[in-house]
């Protein structure tokens, strides 16, 4: 006993003397937190926005627009869905009548069609508007002029300085030279945003290349902080969740995306280190998009990742793993974020790669592998990963974004919690591989809760996500909704760790 109060009595001085590189990080199960909109931008979860200084900011990469004409009161279409010719019969619209913007600078766009063809103009002569080409030129951009005191009264200008004009319902042409904005002109028309993006993409194109490197390198140096590990060790976290997108392996940086990122990343790193954490590398956007979410790096939402990008998606796991594979604050790499609607078997195939790929760097750093969104059974991989060594399963858990939760009260909530969540993560846990609930946040669908209904929401998830053999990480550490931001759960009293 005097022996062990003599070692305890050092390590205490030891620690004391110097209070950072002597902390040891843990090993899993992790109570961790994703560092969401660091270095992968979201638009939705930061106020004031990045985004504000973008001139047009409604029509970046990816913006879903409906074109009405006004003297016909039809939509414009691609027939067939792309591969022919621009009409405007259509009453009403759905996605053969939305248009995918790819923006070329504030007011110049191509537009993508359903079938990712792009409209121009007709190489058969006659100006006819078409859809034929896979991929843009001059003839397939055009310049969006928005009225004055009207900005969704639209003109759209052709590559041969001549506007769009609809001549009949199955003529659409670029050879008008009118000036009129009145419903009756045929070249005006009413513009409908179906959709927006706020991703990566979308921000740096949309600010420019020279804007973009000051806005995010100002962003990235003060929205994460040593300060906030501080903050999340003090507060029971002992790792973080960073999303990174393939670009950060690239140099030199593949534009529209700016430099930078990666010093960010190594800083974190060094601040997990000396604050006994660690830190779970996780690629959150792909070249290609996995998902076509805001976050997959997509530009204009279409899912495009599949075999044919699993090289270049390799050598990025290849290139993290080189650079932070033995680092002692490594938690573990993530190979992909949230596949959804992709090829199992062509995931598979890159999963065994990336998985190869870090081994070549670490025989033991955790290599976590994201089930596919969308697919009932979460025990999909489990056979696939048997023959792995140190492998995570990751599921996210939300009790958002599907119409069974829209009616749930609070009890409801929590029972699905403690009964569908617990048996679901129980059976990805039935294997060799480790278990991860990789993203999850206190908030729900139940209106008007109050502070306690919260707090038995939050700690019911941390009861079973605690379950997990490789642990938790909530989405996330900050975020301009109070209940998605940890720091400001825990500052309020909501959770506590």
């Amino acid at each position: 006993m005097e022996y062990r109060n003599y070692y305890l009595s050092f390590l205490v001085a030891l620690c004391l003397s110097c209070p950072y590189t002597c902390l040891l990080a843990q090993n899993p199960p992790y109570k961790a937190v994703n560092l969401g909109n660091w270095l992968v931008a979201e638009g939705w979860m930061e106020q004031p926005s990045l985004f504000d200084g973008i001139v047009n900011k409604d029509l970046l990469d990816g913006t879903q627009v409906q074109l009405l004409s006004t003297k016909f009161q039809t939509y414009l279409a691609a027939e067939n869905g792309g591969g022919a010719d621009i009409v405007a019969n259509r009453p009403s619209a759905s996605g053969w009548e939305t248009f995918r913007l790819w923006r070329v600078n504030e007011t110049f766009f191509n537009f993508r069609v359903f079938n990712k063809q792009f409209v121009g103009i007709s190489n058969q002569g006659g100006n006819k508007i078409v859809a034929v080409s896979n991929s843009p030129s001059n003839q397939e951009t055009f310049q969006i002029i928005r009225n004055t005191n009207d900005p969704f009264k639209i003109r759209i200008r052709a590559s041969n300085g001549l506007f769009l004009q609809v001549q009949s319902e199955t003529s659409v042409t670029a050879d008008y030279q009118g000036t009129s904005w009145e419903e009756s002109d045929p070249s005006v028309f009413r513009m409908t945003i179906v959709r927006t993006l706020q991703g990566e993409y979308q921000l740096t194109n949309g600010l420019g290349p020279v804007k973009a490197t000051q806005v995010l390198r100002d962003h990235w140096s003060s929205y994460i902080t040593e300060q906030d590990f501080i903050f999340m060790s003090q507060n029971g976290l002992n790792a973080v969740r960073i999303p990174v997108g393939w670009w950060i392996a690239q140099n030199p940086t593949p534009k529209p995306f700016v430099e930078g990122s990666l010093a960010a990343l190594d800083n974190a790193f060094t601040w997990a280190q000396n604050h006994g954490m660690k830190v779970i590398v996780d690629l959150h956007a792909v070249e290609g998009s996995q998902n076509g979410n805001d976050h997959s790096g997509t530009r204009d939402g279409f899912l495009e990742w599949g075999d044919s990008y699993i090289p270049q998606t390799v050598s990025v796991i290849d290139f993290l793993a080189e650079r932070y594979g033995n680092r002692p604050s490594l938690g573990g790499i993530e190979l992909m974020n949230e596949p959804q609607g992709v090829d199992i078997d062509s995931l598979k195939k890159y999963y065994k790669a990336g998985y190869d790929a870090v081994r070549k760097y670490n025989q033991n750093a955790y290599v976590i592998m994201s089930n596919p969104l969308g697919v009932e059974d979460s025990k999909i991989l489990l056979s696939f990963v048997s023959g792995f060594n140190n492998v995570v399963l990751d599921v996210h858990y939300y009790n958002l974004y599907t119409d069974n939760f829209n009616n749930m009260n609070v009890q409801q909530n929590i029972d699905y919690i403690n009964n569908e969540r617990a048996s679901d993560l129980s059976g990805v846990s039935s294997t060799n591989a480790l278990s991860f609930v990789g993203e999850w946040t206190a908030e729900w669908k139940v209106e008007s809760a109050s502070k306690q209904d919260y707090q038995r929401y939050g700690q019911a998830q941390l009861d079973v996500y605690s379950r997990a053999s490789f642990g938790w990480a909530y989405w996330s550490y900050k975020c301009q909704y109070n209940h998605w931001s940890l720091k400001w759960m825990i500052e309020n009293g909501y959770i506590k760790l």
